[in-house]
């Protein structure tokens, strides 16, 4: 299932658009989640959300409002079988984008904060960043599956590091690609796999492409706490949608 989680219904319309499509183009369910504050809030956000899902003829297997909080998203997205969940960005500022990024923090499944100034998403060309970090490979199945069902162009974008982690990273996700049929091409960058996330965004800016897929950052340290990790400014610049994906924290450990 692909899940949107909202919080502002009025201006939700296009992230609503978006997701339906996509999960018609990966031959999913689709289902909405709205969270308020009081059970008495729930009879009247239920109407609303119907109306606007009957106006753009939005087909649901699901759609709830309930009174939760957002630390309880995680939990819900497995019961739930979620496989990819959008999340409406209606407030841009850093807290606000870190509180979205806290309750992805446990996900297994890839997540997308959705401006609310965005365009309807579009995935004719998918941006793919790959730096030296072991856990890049784990983006190359979702990549895959952008380029098989929705018909994407993948463009690697390969850091340009003095060793061969990266290289090695995007060889391995060639090997994935080349067992379909769907169009991909491979560039280095110009910054290196500690400035290439960036690079990706601004590219998919110049380039018009429709998505960023970028990995999460692993733990966040003193200076993520205090400044923000990496993918909160991502977010927060990016004028196309980033699409992050959780390192898998069983498979992969720091060394001493």
């Amino acid at each position: 299932m692909i899940l949107s989680y909202i919080q502002n219904i009025s201006t939700a319309h296009v992230l609503l658009l978006s997701a339906s499509k996509l999960a018609t183009q990966l031959g999913k369910e689709f289902g909405v989640l709205q969270f308020v504050g009081s059970d008495k809030e729930i009879g009247e956000r239920e109407s609303v959300l119907s109306e606007v899902l009957r106006t753009l003829r939005i087909k649901t297997a699901f759609s709830e409002v309930c009174c939760a909080k957002l630390s309880q998203l995680s939990e819900i997205c497995e019961k739930r079988d979620v496989s990819f969940l959008f999340l409406q960005l209606s407030d841009c500022r850093s807290k606000s984008i870190q509180q979205l990024l806290n309750a992805c923090r446990d996900l297994r499944i890839p997540y997308l904060l959705y401006k609310d100034d965005f365009q309807e998403l579009h995935l004719d060309k998918v941006i793919l960043p790959v730096n030296f970090l072991e856990e890049e490979v784990e983006k190359t199945q979702f990549a895959a599956a952008f380029g098989r069902f929705c018909g994407s162009e993948i463009v690697m974008l390969l850091a340009n590091d003095y060793g061969s982690k990266a290289g090695t990273n995007a060889e391995r996700m060639q090997q994935l690609f080349d067992k379909f049929e769907f169009k991909y091409s491979f560039g280095k960058g110009l910054k290196d796999s500690f400035g290439i996330d960036k690079e990706a965004v601004q590219k998919a800016e110049n380039e018009n492409a429709g998505i960023v897929i970028v990995t999460a950052s692993r733990d966040y340290g003193l200076d993520d706490v205090l400044f923000g990790p990496k993918e909160q400014h991502l977010v927060k610049k990016s004028t196309k949608p980033v699409l992050l994906i959780n390192p898998r924290g069983d498979l992969y450990t720091l060394c001493d």
